[in-house]
């Protein structure tokens, strides 16, 4: 296999950029002969609601790829090419999600994630470019991350830039597998990125009843959830409209002061609230009082009610001190382990099997979402609460 060629900056020369339906035929060509293909994508999410894919990086064997999914050829050979070789990529699951979505592709031999690999091996920093430097000492630029890849043309800059994306994963694999294979994890990452694909399958299911809960939500009462969902269901429909992220019509941040702000001024007018970004006026101003009034006059029936279900205060605190063990055992563990305690188990899914009470790998498992090594990893956490408390009774704090 051709040996890749470890520089900081790609030049013109050293990639293909696919346009044409000779330079896909090639590129179909070389993929079937290749043992693997390092694959990323650039996608538009920064700048509008309606996502796609507008630009797919390949390298294999040591020869680089940037093929144009705008240009308004059938893929469809290419994208069956692809699906018949093993993948690499780093933090997949959004780039195979966005080739389903874009392309209807659907990987059918094994996918090496080196995002995941490298949570596995305990590696603190795990964005491709802080990899690279960390196994190659290669340093490389990250200024294209917040382009518009839906613009034509794109420019030698970003072509530059979508390139380092790919053209290291390969020799980036190899250096991972082998230090899994080391400290005894290949299985893990295995399963791992079994899951992985295997979740990219189908569209997140955003229920309407929980997609609005942003980060802080959890600490809410249900008064103020009522006025959150509303603010967020607002927010989407104008983002919607104007096909633009979320964010870029009104931020969580805001969302948060004007929540605030609404429940302790019951009554008083907007205009005399926090300040509002340049882009809400006319129409997104009305209707977002109209929201503000919606939650204000919403009977107390129709409050959300908060993810944590109502406890009394003993109850709470004693469901509160049992988490507290089993984070605590768990993050003992992960530090033993070398990993974070959120790549072990993340902490909503601890929660879970606390209320659930679980105890077996197949109900942590079911109950908590986790995967058998992680399941495994926190019956052993569960096990040694419920051997210091005597063994009959919930977890206790230890």
């Amino acid at each position: 296999m051709k040996e890749i060629k470890l520089v900081n900056t790609p030049k013109s020369e050293e990639y293909v950029y696919v346009r044409d339906r000779a330079a896909i035929e090639t590129l179909i060509q070389r993929i079937g002969a290749a043992e693997r293909v390092a694959v990323d994508t650039e996608a538009d999410s920064l700048h509008n609601y309606f996502e796609k894919v507008c630009l797919m990086q390949l390298s294999l064997a040591g020869e680089h790829y940037l093929v144009d999914p705008l240009c308004e050829l059938d893929l469809t050979g290419l994208v069956q090419a692809l699906a018949e070789k093993p993948l690499i990529l780093h933090g997949g699951d959004y780039d195979l999600r966005m080739m389903r979505v874009s392309l209807n592709f659907r990987p059918r031999r094994e996918v090496f994630d080196t995002m995941i690999a490298a949570q596995l091996l305990g590696i603190e920093q795990i964005g491709l470019a802080a990899l690279i430097e960390r196994f190659f000492g290669i340093t490389i630029g990250k200024e294209g991350q917040k382009s518009d890849w839906s613009r034509r043309p794109l420019s030698e800059k970003q072509l530059r830039y979508a390139v380092n994306d790919t053209r290291f994963l390969e020799q980036l694999a190899e250096r991972l597998r082998g230090e899994l294979s080391e400290r005894g994890r290949v299985d893990w990452h295995v399963e791992s990125c079994r899951a992985m694909v295997e979740a990219t399958g189908h569209d997140n299911s955003r229920d309407p009843e929980e997609a609005w809960r942003i980060k802080g939500a959890g600490r809410m009462t249900c008064r103020q959830l009522a006025y959150l969902r509303e603010l967020w269901r607002w927010r989407d429909e104008h983002a919607r409209h104007a096909n633009l992220p979320p964010f870029k019509v009104f931020g969580n941040q805001q969302i948060l002061e004007v929540l605030q702000w609404a429940v302790s001024h019951p009554g008083v007018p907007l205009e005399q609230g926090p300040k509002l970004p340049r882009n809400i006026h006319g129409s997104r101003l009305k209707t977002l009082e109209e929201a503000i009034t919606r939650a204000a006059e919403m009977p107390q029936a129709q409050w959300p009610e908060p993810k944590i279900p109502e406890r009394g205060d003993a109850s709470l605190r004693e469901w509160k001190e049992q988490i507290d063990a089993l984070r605590s055992e768990c993050a003992r563990i992960a530090k033993e382990l070398e990993i974070t305690a959120s790549t072990m188990a993340p902490r909503a899914a601890l929660e879970v099997i606390t209320l659930n009470q679980s105890r077996t790998v197949d109900e942590i498992m079911e109950i908590g979402g986790l995967l058998r090594w992680q399941a495994e990893l926190v019956q052993g956490a569960v096990e040694r609460g419920l051997h210091q408390s005597g063994g009959s009774e919930p977890l206790k704090k230890c």
